[in-house]
């Protein structure tokens, strides 16, 4: 294992407008391959951007040990830099080529130093990630967004770093580029740090590292260890919380009773020494004396009932606000072997190999479509919703209603709150029905009202298919375009969730197979070449 680590040590920082993110944390991280894991927003990539030194702490310091390579989520590059720029070899390849056209100049051998062979590790590099066919005077922007980061990658390897942090790798990448990454990272000893949604990628880590509440906690094993850990814990903290509420009911009764017991006690000592006959004075005494007694008795009940409920909130801060979407949508249901979308011989923009592709959707299919970036995949989902005509072919939908949720997520009024973008999807509904269907989408009271403008990526995929499946009329056939793309893992799982409870027909383009298998696909197409193909399943990719 490498000696390479990075030491945080009461890091603190906040924005320009004193918004706090994070506030004394201290961690280390040491050789071998780590996951950083944590809800959208919670300070990921701020703090891999403070670890890299792009940012400034305003407290506490950072340590890394070794040479440092750094792969944000979004690539600063700018203008049109050629592969061999972008990689940061350009000066080097200069060099090699100017002595073998004959100039010995000793600046061309100070400039390669021992980087003789870097063509041949450059090649290397590349051919591993997908991108042998890259030429080094490429320009950037001739480049898929994949590619791109797959060349970012390519740069950081070849600095053989001892420190490696890489910040969403896979966004962006298809199914075949996440399988060469994690071949890459598969090996890895040095210190790494991932920060990542990809569960496939999660799932290849050491250790687990999460991010919650401003603190860092490290668990062994890869992210599935991670998921049963925290299951063990959340299934411990509600046992904390059931007993914890036991107890503070048995304190507030007890000290309900006792109080009871202490009023009888006084009007039956009232009575008493009313017929006793006794002085005034005597008689003042003791039931000054059965008061105090009474009021000691009070405070030590009532001591007992604020340790209950401290122990109470104390229990209850160990719960995760994990909430998980639950809803029927008996609506959606779609008549096993009823066709709901045919299409022939479909062709559009060129993407399509003579004589066309063919693609029937019957019943409730769960179907999902892969293949590499580039092949034409959300053209597809726009020809079976009738978004764009083909340029040849025919097609035919069912009578029911087909919903398409693009990647851009723009099917509804940014400016209109989520409660009034439901009305107009569902007019029919009575407003409390409307509401409470949101709740069941997590927008619970003031949330419901919110612009969708203001709304997080998870909260705004929420609203959308809160608008989508509850609609009138409801969708038989469903298409959804990279739906997992930037959620964190709370709102995947709140996504599954949804589509769990969906009865119609859907085909949905990721390249997440974790969430494939987690929503129950039957059907597996691949784009690729042209040409649509039946594949048994993600081994077939």
């Amino acid at each position: 294992m490498s000696d390479a680590f990075i030491i945080c040590s009461g890091l603190s920082f906040s924005w320009p407008d004193d918004t706090p993110v994070f506030n004394d944390l201290s961690f280390t991280v040491g050789g071998g391959r780590t996951g950083l894991v944590a809800p959208n927003g919670a300070g990921k990539s701020t703090l891999l951007k403070l670890i890299a030194g792009e940012l400034r702490p305003s407290g506490g310091g950072v340590a890394v040990e070794g040479l440092l390579g750094y792969l944000p989520q979004n690539l600063p590059l700018v203008g049109e830099p050629t592969v061999a720029e972008v990689l940061g070899i350009a000066p080097v390849i200069a060099a090699l080529d100017a002595i073998e056209s004959g100039d010995p100049s000793e600046e061309h051998f100070t400039t390669i130093g021992n980087d003789w062979d870097i063509e041949e590790r450059t090649r290397a590099q590349l051919d591993r990630l997908g991108l042998a066919d890259i030429g080094f005077d490429r320009r950037l922007g001739t480049l898929s967004g994949g590619q791109v980061i797959s060349l970012g990658l390519a740069a950081q390897l070849l600095k053989r770093p001892d420190v490696l942090l890489l910040d969403e790798p896979t966004n962006n990448l298809d199914l075949g580029a996440r399988r060469r990454l994690y071949d890459v990272l598969g090996d890895w000893t040095d210190c790494l740090l991932v920060v990542s949604h990809d569960r496939g990628l999660l799932d290849r880590m050491d250790r687990i590292a999460e991010l919650d509440r401003g603190e860092i906690r490290f668990y062994g094993g890869d992210f599935t260890a991670y998921e049963e850990a925290v299951r063990a814990e959340q299934e411990a903290a509600e046992r904390n919380v059931r007993s914890a509420e036991q107890e503070l009911k048995r304190e507030k009764r007890e000290m309900q009773q006792a109080r009871e017991r202490a009023e009888r006690r006084a009007s039956n000592a009232a009575r008493n020494l009313k017929n006793a006959g006794l002085p005034r004075i005597f008689a003042g005494n003791m039931k000054r004396g059965a008061q105090e007694s009474a009021g000691r008795a009070g405070q030590m009940h009532a001591s007992r009932v604020s340790d209950a409920q401290a122990r109470l909130d104390e229990a209850g801060r160990a719960l995760r606000d994990d909430q998980r979407i639950t809803l029927e949508l008996p609506g959606t249901n779609v008549p096993a072997g009823r066709t709901v979308f045919l299409g022939e011989r479909l062709r559009a923009r060129g993407l399509f190999a003579e004589p066309g592709v063919d693609l029937t959707v019957r019943g409730p299919e769960r179907i999902a479509l892969t293949g590499p970036n580039g092949a034409g995949k959300s053209t597809l989902l726009r020809l079976i919703s009738g978004e764009l005509e083909p340029d040849a072919g025919t097609t035919r939908r069912a009578d029911g209603r087909v919903a398409y949720l693009s990647q851009r997520l723009d099917l509804l009024d940014v400016e209109r709150t989520v409660a009034e973008n439901l009305a107009a999807f569902a007019p029919g509904r009575a407003e409390a029905e409307r509401m409470n269907l949101l709740a069941r989408f997590l927008f619970r009271g003031a949330r419901a009202h919110l612009p969708v403008g203001v709304l997080s990526g998870g909260e705004r995929l929420r609203a959308t298919l809160a608008c989508v499946l509850c609609a009138e009329p409801a969708p038989q056939l469903l298409l959804l375009d990279e739906p997992t793309n930037n959620l964190d893992l709370v709102s995947v799982a709140q996504l599954e969730g949804a589509l769990g409870a969906y009865q119609g027909a859907f085909v949905v383009v990721s390249h997440d197979e974790r969430f494939l298998a987690e929503i129950g696909v039957q059907r597996w197409l691949e784009l690729s070449d042209g040409r649509l193909l039946e594949t048994g399943g993600p081994a077939g990719e």
